[in-house]
């Protein structure tokens, strides 16, 4: 009798002991992402965020209301990873503020777009339109190289594209108006224009579709990326993440939910 009990505690005892999902990196069980609101938290909470969990990691999201505030967080250690701008930013504002952060893989990117504001079409432009852009220099380069694809405006040939400014214009035919204001700010100041430069997440953000651009930026150059702190490129977790993104199930909600999207090249694959 005294054995059967003893038989009966351990069986039941052993339907209690639950196994417990491990990280596959044994040094490191809480991410914590952070990026600008929009599209990029989007991805990660509702695809990304779930696979990561599933593979033992805790994961914490912070978000950001600007440009300024996810890579500085990043480079004192008060977020672990971000995705929320483009390689030629990164390399930009890390320059200008001395902070070791690199870029570790792709991510989707929504393209910049030119949006309706008073006017609804491309051809009713006229003399004197005003168009809103990005005040941020790397933003307002893609805005100031999409003006020029539309054939409105013309950048002084011997400037770097990837850095013009204002300033940089070598003709403006149509005598553009061209209003800078802060990215976050420009949805809510459409009515208030003509046109509108409009950056990806911004735009999804404010209820905008990519597909209702009436014309999205034709360079590559804007690829959106993933940024740690150096010393985190080559670890584990990183690595971890990089394959979550590039999930199956993460392509599928995305190819869903974000259409006129570009995607990482490593998609294709």
């Amino acid at each position: 009798m005294k054995l059967l009990k003893k038989f009966f505690l351990a069986t039941a005892l052993a339907t209690l002991i639950v196994p417990v999902s491990q990280a596959k990196d044994p040094n490191k069980d809480l991410i914590i992402f952070g990026a600008t609101v929009g599209d990029h938290v989007d991805l990660f909470k509702k695809a990304v965020k779930p696979v990561l969990e599933k593979e033992g990691y805790q994961v914490k999201v912070v978000e950001f209301t600007d440009y300024v505030r996810p890579n500085k967080a990043l480079a004192s250690g008060d977020i672990d990873i971000n995705a929320f701008q483009h390689k030629p930013y990164l390399n930009a504002f890390k320059a200008a503020n001395q902070l070791d952060i690199i870029d570790v893989f792709s991510t989707p990117n929504a393209p910049l777009g030119l949006y309706a504001g008073k006017f609804h079409q491309l051809d009713e432009v006229k003399d004197g339109a005003s168009v809103a852009i990005p005040n941020d220099p790397s933003n307002g380069a893609r805005a100031l190289i999409l003006l020029q694809d539309l054939g409105w405006i013309t950048l002084k040939p011997e400037i770097d594209p990837l850095r013009a400014s204002v300033k940089d214009i070598d003709a403006n035919p149509k005598h553009l108006k061209i209003i800078e204001l802060e990215a976050a700010q420009i949805p809510r100041a459409r009515n208030s224009v003509d046109f509108a430069v409009i950056t990806g997440n911004y735009a999804t953000s404010s209820g905008l579709k990519i597909t209702e651009a009436l014309f999205t930026e034709q360079s590559d150059a804007f690829t959106n990326i993933a940024a740690v702190r150096s010393e985190d490129a080559n670890k584990e977790w990183v690595k971890d993440v990089e394959n979550a993104y590039n999930a199956q199930s993460v392509k599928e909600w995305a190819y869903k939910h974000f259409p006129g999207y570009r995607y990482p090249a490593a998609w294709s694959k």
